[in-house]
């Protein structure tokens, strides 16, 4: 039984360790430079009002919106699964059981990440940039909050909110500074579980997530303001609500 546990927990690392060393593939380097020109010409005004954006969508759902992202998943049922897959897993542990609870949240990385893409898709054709940030922060969180569910957590409270953040950086930031924010993942994931206070001011950790967010999302935002050259938002939104998902499952398995 230990053995399996380990040797599961073996593979996740590797997984988390790959995320961690990831090297860039074929379709990024062709795009970067394109990326890197269009950002050089983005006005400073553009980017203080696309991470004011987020910051302000980030506050608008963690104060009013959840109620309304819980409406586009069945919320009682995804705890009842994992209550059930829990209870197999506790009496049989064995591979097939441990896959089980990966069911849902594969699912719901499968659909978040192709309605994101279709949303980018289509206001970048409209020639529509800054319009759907709200959107886009709802779809990120709800990724988030189905595979906290799945595997047994919540999400409601501002250690959760901050854990949640912190998950959003980790995934989009690179090399020694992703490092870093892994590490305060874990920080934070280690408090939360052993039940100690979070010194960490949540405005704060929003401010930093949004940056890191806008940062990622700098060209695509601002190219998607062109119609039809927009379409790129497309492959943006897919690419950073995979990111996400792929790195917080790890972690909420882990």
């Amino acid at each position: 039984m230990k053995k399996i546990i380990s040797d599961h927990l073996d593979k996740l690392e590797k997984k988390e360790q790959k995320i961690l060393s990831a090297k860039r593939n074929l379709l990024d380097e062709k795009l970067e430079p394109f990326m890197e020109k269009v950002e050089s010409k983005v006005p400073e005004n553009v980017k203080s009002t696309l991470n004011a954006a987020f910051c302000k969508s980030f506050q608008l759902v963690f104060k009013n919106g959840t109620k309304y992202i819980e409406k586009l998943y069945n919320k009682g049922k995804i705890q009842s699964d994992h209550n059930m897959n829990d209870f197999k897993l506790n009496s049989t542990l064995n591979r097939k059981t441990l896959k089980k609870l990966d069911r849902h949240a594969v699912r719901a990385n499968l659909l978040n990440t192709s309605i994101s893409a279709i949303e980018g898709a289509g206001l970048g054709f409209l020639g529509m940039g800054l319009p759907d940030i709200p959107l886009f922060t709802a779809m990120i969180l709800k990724t988030i909050y189905e595979i906290s569910l799945s595997y047994g957590f919540v999400y409601e409270l501002d250690d959760e909110k901050i854990y949640i953040l912190n998950l959003i950086c980790a995934s989009l930031s690179k090399g020694e500074e992703q490092r870093r924010f892994n590490d305060r993942v874990d920080e934070i994931s280690a408090k939360i579980d052993g039940h100690f206070l979070l010194d960490n001011k949540l405005e704060e950790e929003i401010s930093r997530a949004s940056k890191i967010l806008s940062d990622s999302m700098l060209a695509s935002k601002f190219v998607q303001g062109i119609p039809v050259v927009g379409v790129v938002g497309s492959f943006t939104n897919y690419k950073i609500i995979n990111k996400i998902s792929s790195y917080s499952t790890i972690k909420y398995k882990k």
